[in-house]
């Protein structure tokens, strides 16, 4: 993959553009503020971005309001955000136009090195991965909403939709048949109002739904 790495951190960013060349990909830039990472999108176009909430000149939210306008600048541009903070008004606005290939992971939960790259080939690919605290605390306060005519366990298989996890790695985590979680699956976008369509990915959407976006 080609990838533009957005961090201010010296020694963290380096070490991304290490754990990525170590593994195959392609840094093709490597920017320490918002304004940077907008022009390194539509410069490289690449097939993901790794991005910090919090980078100058406030240290705020500046890094995740740059993703929001690279990707309304290079629409659907993938963009996986990787930091120490929530920042859930942006995080709405990276999840509101609905096209996928959003990912939002906390860097201290971010357990085994494996587990991160498949994160981001999934953001690449079109999916949404998100850590469980960044769901929670957009749960909260946006409200169940649509998730209202969801059992217990089709919400629970949704959760871990939203956390990027394919069907047999859910089935593996509730201990039980990859046929079961098809079946979740199946009544989540049927009560979701998700019919098939060529055109959209469905999984995205039952995200995006349970999200409240």
């Amino acid at each position: 993959m080609r990838v533009v790495v957005a961090d201010d951190a010296v020694l963290l960013r380096e070490g991304l553009v290490r754990l990525l060349t170590e593994n195959g990909h392609e840094v093709v830039a490597v920017v320490g503020d918002g304004p940077s990472l907008v022009q390194a999108v539509v410069a490289h176009r690449p097939d993901v971005s790794i991005v910090d909430v919090r980078m100058p000149p406030s240290h705020t939210d500046e890094g995740l309001r740059a993703a929001v306008e690279a990707r309304q600048v290079v629409p659907g541009s993938p963009v996986l955000v990787l930091s120490q903070y929530v920042e859930v008004s942006y995080a709405d606005d990276l999840l509101a136009d609905r096209r996928g290939g959003v990912g939002y992971l906390l860097k201290d939960r971010v357990a085994e090195i494996t587990d991160f790259l498949d994160a981001l080939a999934r953001v690449a690919t079109g999916g949404t991965v998100l850590d469980p605290e960044v769901i929670a605390q957009l749960v909260a306060r946006r409200g169940r909403g649509p998730l209202d005519a969801l059992t217990p366990r089709e919400r629970e298989v949704l959760a871990l939709m939203a956390e990027g996890r394919s069907n047999t790695a859910i089935a593996r985590r509730l201990v039980v048949t990859d046929g079961a979680v098809e079946k979740h699956v199946k009544n989540i976008f049927t009560k979701l109002d998700l019919p098939p369509d060529e055109e959209q990915h469905r999984r995205v959407l039952a995200v995006l739904a349970y999200l409240g976006a």
